[in-house]
């Protein structure tokens, strides 16, 4: 109830990070792969030759994503989103009239960083940043929501579609949506949001002086490079970018070897989206009565079964249960992901600090596709590959416990 009434009192606000969340589909990982068919027919390439452009234009806009998403601090919300609209208008015309395997990288480049990059943080930036410790959880995880939503709606989408329409026809009439709709919606929700940034800066100027938000230091982008905590939780957290983005890039191939229909595939994202949104509804509140700390050596948990799904079982009614565990992790991850570097380093600087940890998880990305096709084109077996992710993500849970020992947390708070 108190959800709901949260929900109520904040809904335009929250409204925008969902819409940016679900706007930013058009550059996600799952949704450029419901074409990888296509384009590797157009442009005649291997799995491996086609997740090598993949990972160059998605590794680019990891690197330019470090540097350019730290505008958010700076620029204006509104004009900042308009951009982000046009700019990934822009890719989807790119892929359109792509003829090469340059302007395909290109295009990916640009969908990538406008997509999976800026817009997808500033869908959780915006909520971390503007919501407090008692009631960021809920925010983020309510905004997030807007991932699993096209992840349930936009593949099974593509697949009725290209049955109308040529692929090419598709990202035109994505570029248009982008242009024309997206932004006046953008726009209408985040009226009023002048005098909410305006308090948001006197209250930090506050905290400044006061030490910091309840006593938190506010950290810069540089002083976080000197904490090894950092480097340390990335290399755990990488593996959730890694492993999933490197799976659902070769669906296509993975439904070949399992011998799954890639229509029924598809259609189980609704299965991951389902239990996406359950799971980011239940962070956000656990997240605001334990701590985004706390949590975040279990989040990737049930991604681990997931991985030991694909390994061993083969039966078809198997991708409902690797979607649904697959899905708990990620319903989980947007919202501990976000809220645990505010935590940490404090909210004044968050732009700046969440796009260094996008940009690191965006080359995790660009690196699972490429490695996956490798491993493919030499012989490896998927199931091989899962297995190897599998004990990676387990890996990363132990570090993550050794980092922040949630047991002492808990105990302290429950």
């Amino acid at each position: 109830m108190y959800y709901l009434y949260f929900l109520k009192e904040n809904l335009r606000f929250i409204g925008f990070g969902y819409l940016a969340a679900l706007v930013s589909t058009f550059g996600q990982t799952f949704y450029i792969a419901m074409y990888s068919g296509e384009l590797r027919t157009t442009f005649n390439l291997s799995h491996g030759e086609f997740a090598n452009i993949y990972a160059f234009g998605t590794l680019s806009s990891g690197l330019i994503l470090i540097w350019l998403g730290k505008l958010i601090d700076r620029v204006d919300l509104r004009f900042y989103a308009v951009c982000l609209c046009i700019g990934l208008a822009g890719a989807c015309l790119i892929m359109s009239t792509a003829q090469g395997v340059i302007t395909l990288a290109l295009a990916i480049f640009f969908l990538r960083l406008m997509g999976q990059g800026l817009l997808s943080q500033t869908a959780t930036v915006t909520m971390a940043r503007y919501f407090d410790d008692f009631s960021r959880g809920k925010a983020v995880s309510l905004a997030s929501l807007g991932f699993p939503s096209g992840q349930a709606v936009f593949p099974f989408a593509s697949v009725l579609v290209l049955t109308l329409l040529t692929w090419r026809e598709v990202w035109v009439i994505s570029a248009v949506f982008l242009v024309v709709i997206a932004p006046l919606l953008l726009l209408w929700l985040l009226k009023g949001h002048k005098k909410r940034h305006l308090t948001f800066i006197e209250r930090g100027a506050t905290q400044n002086q006061d030490g910091g938000n309840y006593g938190r230091k506010q950290w810069t982008r540089s002083q976080v490079l000197k904490d090894i905590r950092f480097f340390l939780s990335m290399m755990a957290l990488m593996s959730s970018a890694f492993i999933i983005t490197g799976l659902n890039f070769h669906q296509v191939h993975l439904t070949e070897v399992k011998g799954w229909n890639l229509g029924f595939y598809a259609s189980c994202f609704s299965i991951y989206a389902v239990c996406q949104v359950a799971m980011s509804i239940v962070t956000g509140m656990l997240v605001d009565r334990f701590g985004a700390l706390s949590l975040t050596p279990f989040y990737m948990l049930p991604m681990v079964c997931s991985t030991l799904v694909i390994a061993f079982l083969d039966a078809s009614w198997t991708i409902m249960m690797f979607m649904a565990l697959a899905g708990v992790t990620g319903g989980a991850t947007a919202t501990i992901i976000s809220t645990m570097w505010a935590e940490l380093y404090g909210v004044l600087h968050l732009g700046s600090i969440k796009a260094m940890v996008a940009g690191i998880q965006v080359i995790a990305s660009a690196l699972g596709p490429a490695v996956f096709g490798l491993l493919i084109d030499v012989g490896i077996g998927i199931e091989e590959i899962s297995l190897v992710c599998g004990a990676y993500a387990l890996f990363g849970c132990i570090l993550l416990a050794v980092l922040f020992r949630p047991s002492l947390i808990f105990f302290w708070k429950c």
